[in-house]
């Protein structure tokens, strides 16, 4: 099975273009090749596979071995995978996500490669029922919730996947590690969740930091950069398009109003190619 390494701001991934669907043994195999000291190393496997509604579809499994519905950073990489490969010629194109279904790419190239990649990434959802939670309720916007003794204010947002958005003073010096585990499974949550903390710098400008259901701390998270915007102007901090700062680099996201749909532009690089022998 050959493989190519990617990252979109540092979030990396296995990614296979190979295969016809997703392997049987998908989940095992990406616990043991997402393992940092004992495989290739990554937060996640990403399969492009051929999809009856859409150009390509994509399916991302955990490095716990867990599938995720949605990844705005893979996304990014599968669009400049197909565009670099040259399977695919379009600058405009469709992948399926199990998270969203169809969503719209537009690529930036220079020399026949893509430089920028600009995703829709759907109407968030913000029903309580939904994203989902415990709490059945139109939207949760800045909701108490306590883990370890300590009471945080929460906005829940799902992009196709689960996120709770924790506002704090100082989000790149935070402690994931201490907060993250916790939360991820919380009560509240009954698929898990991801927790962004956030710290509003500017009405355009956001610094955030994550901590990803089934992967744990990483570099960027696109879902959750998007999530982080539409939390960011339900709560009145930010206008409808703003920079958010990841570990990794910088999104640029927009929440149109008339359309209600969620724009992510950004970057993927390719690392390398390598082949997985059985």
């Amino acid at each position: 099975m050959n493989f190519t390494k990617m990252h979109g701001l540092g979030n990396d991934f296995i990614v296979i273009a190979d295969q016809s669907q997703l392997p049987e043994q998908a989940s095992q195999l990406a616990v043991s090749l997402c393992d940092r000291h004992f495989g290739i190393g990554a937060d996640g496997m990403v399969y492009i596979l051929p999809s009856k509604r859409a150009d390509f579809l994509m399916r991302i499994i955990n490095a716990d071995g867990s599938e995720a519905e949605q990844c705005g950073n893979a996304i990014r990489c599968v669009a400049k995978y197909v565009f670099d490969r040259g399977l695919t010629s379009k600058l405009e194109l469709t992948i399926e996500t199990i998270g969203i279904g169809i969503q719209p790419i537009q690529i930036q190239a220079e020399d026949g490669r893509a430089v920028a990649i600009r995703v829709n990434m759907g109407e968030p959802i913000l029903e309580g029922a939904r994203i989902p939670t415990t709490l059945d309720r139109d939207t949760i916007v800045n909701q108490p919730i306590e883990s370890q003794g300590t009471r945080f204010q929460f906005t829940a947002v799902s992009m196709g996947n689960p996120h709770c958005v924790i506002y704090v003073d100082d989000a790149p010096s935070f402690e994931l590690l201490k907060w993250g585990p916790p939360l991820e499974v919380h009560e509240l949550f009954p698929k898990r969740v991801n927790v962004e903390f956030a710290t509003v710098r500017s009405r355009e400008h956001v610094d955030m930091r994550v901590w990803e259901r089934g992967t744990g701390v990483t570099l960027a998270c696109g879902s959750g950069a998007c999530a982080t915007l539409v939390a960011s102007v339900l709560n009145g901090l930010t206008e409808r398009k703003a920079t958010v700062s990841l570990a990794g680099g910088d999104l640029f996201i927009e929440w149109d109003a008339q359309s209600n749909q969620v724009f992510m532009t950004g970057a993927a690089a390719i690392v390398f190619d390598g082949r997985i022998e059985s």
